[in-house]
C-alpha cells in the first residue's frame, strides 16, 4: 500500500501537483517495467477460452442478486449496479478453461457470477497446487488490474461459469464518470 501511495504522489507531482491523473490505474504503473505489449487483455483471453458474451442487463441482474447478499455491497444506493453495468463485460465461459494464467501480465479482473473456479499455483517442480475453489461473488485478478503485474495463480473454470469482467480502461472510465460509486465499490472489505 505504501508503494501505491508513493506512486500516487509521484503522479500528482508530475502533473503539476494540483490534481491526480484521471487515468491513475492504467498510468500510475506504466513506467514500472511492464511492456504494454506483454499484457493479456480480456478480449484476447475471451477468444482463446471460447467465452460467449451476454447482455449487460442480464449480467447486471446477476451482479445485483449477488451483491444484495454481501454485507458491504448491499449498502450501495438503489440503482448503483445499473449505473455500473456499462463498465463491465459479461460472459459465459465453458468448463475446464484457464481464465487467468500464472506468470502472465494482466489488466482485467473478474467477478464470478455463477459456477465454480479453481485457483491453483504451479510449483517450480511442476506440481499444480490447489489454493482454493471459489464461489459466486469471488473476485479474481484484482491486483493485476491495479498494477498490470504478473499473475500469481491459474484460475480455471470447474463448471460453466458466468462472469463480469472489469478491465483497466473501464475502471479508469468508471473513476472519471462515477467517482463516488467507484469509491464505494472498491472500498469493499
Amino acid at each position: 500500500m505504501k508503494g501505491l501511495l508513493g506512486l500516487l504522489r509521484q503522479s500528482a507531482a508530475h502533473s503539476g501537483g494540483d490534481h491526480l491523473d484521471s487515468l491513475i490505474f492504467s498510468t500510475a504503473f506504466s513506467d514500472q517495467g511492464v511492456d504494454p505489449s506483454m499484457l493479456i487483455p480480456w478480449e484476447a483471453r475471451a477468444n482463446e477460452v471460447g467465452a460467449k458474451r451476454f447482455s449487460a442487463s442480464r449480467g447486471s441482474k446477476l451482479l445485483q442478486e449477488l451483491w444484495a447478499k454481501d454485507k458491504y455491497m448491499a449498502r450501495l444506493p438503489p440503482g448503483s449496479v445499473q449505473q455500473l453495468e456499462q463498465f463491465f463485460d459479461f460472459a459465459t465461459v465453458p468448463a475446464s478453461r484457464d481464465i487467468i494464467r500464472q506468470a502472465e501480465y494482466g489488466n482485467f479482473m473478474i467477478v464470478l457470477l455463477t459456477g465454480a473456479v479453481a485457483v491453483d499455483r504451479l510449483q517450480p517442480w511442476g506440481a499444480r497446487l490447489r489454493l482454493t475453489e471459489t464461489r459466486p461473488g469471488s473476485i479474481l485478478g484484482e491486483m493485476s488490474l491495479l498494477d498490470s503485474g504478473m499473475r500469481f495463480s491459474i484460475c480455471t473454470s470447474l463448471t460453466e461459469c458466468t462472469i463480469a469482467v472489469l478491465g483497466a480502461q473501464a475502471l479508469d472510465e468508471m473513476m472519471a464518470a462515477e467517482p463516488a460509486l467507484a469509491g464505494q465499490c472498491t472500498a469493499r472489505r
